[in-house]
């Protein structure tokens, strides 16, 4: 990649100006020997809008498997064989419970995920005495509620509640959308995260890498992300699971993760973009460099899967020359922040620094790198601590 197209792609990070396809397309294209240009160039951008900072969210998994959608990717899914913990809703002095482990490592945000395609109103009720307890014990901290799919009038009574931001993922793009789920569509996804930014939450909105998507997918989706205008962008890397339909798919290598990270970063210049599942059984060693793109990760454990330890996040961050950020401290920009949001294009005057996880390629378009050979399969467990088992939490 020429530097004097890396300046270009830092110039309109700086400005919050949107790339063109073909500048996101050519940072998904660039070889091992660029790839440190790319990061530092990226780095830019990130230290511009956030600085050195990194903020840590913390999963509460409220209910676990016996999900009735398909989603090709997820151990929880209809039809999975993955031996994973099922269990219904946690009571709220145990959800409460299980998130102060994650404040108490450090976390500002902590995410109530439940599983399912979307909450009855007795579920919304359930889940806003939770966000009431957690919000009682733990002081500035944020919650964002993941429930699935939302109905009329849901997303205000959880923001009544005190819910700070829902989350609800692309995940893929529009066009192949319908190869990873059948039981809903990608605008039913659209329609919810408008839902909650409608009633005032601040949306969360990402995307799984490494089902098998092809470098357009990826640019597709997170140029659908810049459009919907979330505050935070968790990028998640697919861990395939035994048992799910995607259980062959290792396709991501630790540089081809850097690059997808440095691409979402150019392209949601000044949103939370948060390094989420899948990145120590992708990015492994490499992570330290991946803090450089992203300014946010999850601390411990995801839904089923365990994560390293939350001391080894935290020295991981220090040893970065990156700190964690405080309670006290505002996650986004002050133009984002002050209008509730704003990924859009314009000039940006302020610098006082700005889920549930989740083809062909064409002549013109490389193919995704396979790695089966070298996959690090001994990584993955499905085993998970804290709140529904005998394990502390081990953030």
């Amino acid at each position: 990649m020429p530097m004097d197209l890396l300046n270009t792609l830092v110039e309109k990070g700086l400005r919050r100006e949107l790339p063109t396809r073909e500048e996101a397309l050519a940072v998904l294209a660039t070889t091992d020997d660029e790839l440190l240009d790319v990061v530092a160039a990226a780095g830019k951008v990130r230290r511009q809008w956030f600085g050195r900072r990194v903020k840590l969210n913390y999963l509460v998994n409220l209910k676990s498997g016996l999900c009735p959608e398909d989603c090709s990717y997820c151990s929880q899914r209809l039809g999975s064989k993955a031996e994973i913990l099922k269990y219904t809703w946690l009571k709220a002095d145990e959800a409460s419970k299980a998130a102060a482990a994650g404040v108490a490592g450090g976390a500002k945000r902590v995410c109530l995920v439940a599983s399912g395609r979307g909450p009855t109103d007795k579920d919304v009720d359930r889940v806003s005495k939770t966000i009431e307890a957690i919000k009682e014990q733990n002081e500035g901290v944020e919650v964002c509620a993941c429930l699935g799919l939302l109905s009329d009038g849901q997303a205000e009574r959880l923001r009544a509640a005190g819910a700070d931001a829902y989350n609800h993922n692309l995940n893929t793009s529009e066009s192949t959308y319908g190869d990873i789920t059948t039981t809903h569509t990608y605008a039913d996804r659209v329609e919810t995260v408008q839902q909650a930014q409608a009633a005032g939450l601040s949306a969360c909105s990402g995307l799984i890498a490494g089902m098998g998507e092809t470098d357009a997918d990826l640019v597709d989706v997170v140029f659908s992300l810049r459009e919907l205008d979330p505050d935070s962008v968790p990028v998640n890397f697919l861990i395939p699971f035994e048992g799910t339909p995607l259980a062959k798919e290792w396709n991501l290598t630790p540089q081809r993760a850097l690059r997808i990270l440095a691409m979402v970063r150019f392209v949601c210049p000044d949103v939370e973009v948060r390094l989420a599942g899948g990145r120590e059984v992708h990015l492994r060693t490499m992570q330290p460099l991946a803090l450089h793109l992203v300014n946010s990760i999850f601390l411990g454990d995801y839904l089923t899967s365990e994560g390293q330890a939350g001391q080894a996040d935290l020295d991981m961050i220090a040893d970065a020359g990156f700190e964690v950020e405080g309670t006290d401290t505002t996650t986004l920009p002050g133009h984002r922040a002050a209008a509730g949001g704003g990924c859009g294009s314009g000039s940006a005057s302020s610098e006082d620094g700005c889920g549930s996880v989740c083809g062909t390629t064409s002549p013109e378009e490389p193919s995704v790198p396979a790695a089966r050979e070298e996959a690090r399969t001994d990584l993955v467990s499905v085993r998970r601590r804290g709140a529904g088992t005998d394990l502390a939490p081990n953030a």
